[in-house]
């Protein structure tokens, strides 16, 4: 991996640093409060290129590559956490349908991704029983003879109530006999889709996410995305490069948690420096392994999927004990409700959770230690 930045990697990550600091930051705390969906800030991001960094050009995207997607969400989710996962799905939900659409299919929907047309898109996997165990999902398609019949629920859908798409698994029927997990594009305004509350989370209040329900929704032959029965494997898939969002969002939580303590005029006795030192080094060791498996993606490589687990482990971990480290140096004030460094320790939990839980990503790294060795 070459550790310089090409020309298009500094103007990208150029990009998403100047939209952060001059329009999310600034309103970061404000949106956090209200907890306001960024449409306008998403459109800045559309207009910059950013909802589609690593999809092709032909089809709205900057096809700059994984690690300059990697910079860019670093970048916006330093100055908030909530607008930078509502990014990094859209991305992800874009290279799904990039990758294993139809022409008619891509050509329909990426553009709108992209361009911002659509706000955001959905990925819609975990129900309320099955979040890591996506094998045991209840959501089912059942074909019909003009098309397929929709029916169950999804749950911790980000961005649901604005999706202009979603992406939908199920276990899929036809004539009565199962055919494993499917994927289906499902236009977000078809009749039978009811749109839950948004959920009262503990943190990334502007990030929206919800449960959506599906009652018999009608939708047409051409909706299946990729074969039929193989959408288990575009979902670990997709995952992997999620994972590299996440820990890419992870950081930036962490670098905005460093800058905001190291601005709050902290002592300078050795405790207070053996600290900011020992996180600034595991942030940086958390960058690295997350651009290696951006990289590693980039490359076409067949075995990301350990990097991509090792990257979202430790950085997530990393950006939970940074933001609660920097939180303890800075002091009382840091723990009010409404102080940035407060706001980015309850963004930071999720990251644990979210594309697979650091308990998940254990047995991911494991399994694949056993299967190929160290190398």
């Amino acid at each position: 991996m070459d550790a310089q930045l090409n020309p298009t990697q500094v103007d990208v990550q150029r990009r998403a640093r100047q939209i952060a600091r001059e329009h999310l930051a600034p309103r970061a705390i404000a949106r956090d409060a209200a907890g306001e969906f960024p449409l306008d800030d998403l459109r800045r991001l559309a207009d910059a290129g950013l909802m589609g960094v690593n999809i092709n050009r032909e089809l709205g995207g900057l096809q700059a590559g994984v690690v300059a997607y990697s910079l860019a969400v670093q970048a916006i989710a330093k100055a908030d956490p909530a607008v930078a996962v509502t990014m990094a799905v859209n991305n992800m939900v874009g290279e799904v349908l990039s990758y294993f659409g139809t022409p008619s299919q891509t050509s329909t929907l990426v553009p709108k991704m992209t361009s911002g047309e659509f706000s955001s898109g959905s990925f819609c996997l975990s129900e309320p029983g099955s979040g890591s165990d996506a094998a045991g999902m209840l959501t089912r398609a059942t074909r019909t003879t003009e098309g397929w019949r929709l029916s169950g629920t999804k749950a911790w859908i980000t961005s649901g109530a604005y999706a202009g798409v979603f992406l939908v698994w199920a276990q899929t029927s036809v004539d009565g006999d199962d055919q494993g997990i499917s994927l289906f594009i499902v236009d977000s305004r078809l009749p039978g889709i009811t749109v839950g509350q948004p959920e009262d989370k503990m943190g990334q209040h502007a990030s929206n996410t919800v449960s959506l329900a599906f009652d018999d929704v009608l939708i047409g032959p051409d909706a299946l995305l990729g074969e039929l029965g193989k959408g288990f494997r575009i979902a670990m898939m997709a995952l992997d490069g999620g994972r590299i969002g996440i820990a890419s969002q992870s950081i930036g939580i962490a670098d905005g948690a460093l800058e905001w303590a190291t601005k709050a005029g902290l002592d300078r006795s050795a405790r207070c420096a053996d600290a900011l030192e020992m996180m600034h080094a595991r942030v940086e060791a958390a960058r690295q392994l997350t651009l290696r498996a951006a990289w590693l993606k980039e490359s076409a490589s067949t075995n990301f999927s350990r990097q991509a687990s090792m990257a979202k482990l430790m950085a997530s971990e990393v950006a939970n004990e940074v933001a609660r480290q920097c939180v303890a140096l800075v002091g009382p004030e840091a723990a009010a409700y409404d102080h940035p460094l407060a706001k980015l320790l309850r963004d930071a939990r999720v990251t644990r959770i979210y594309e697979g839980t650091s308990e998940i990503q254990r047995v991911v790294i494991a399994r694949d230690l056993i299967r190929h060795g160290v190398a």
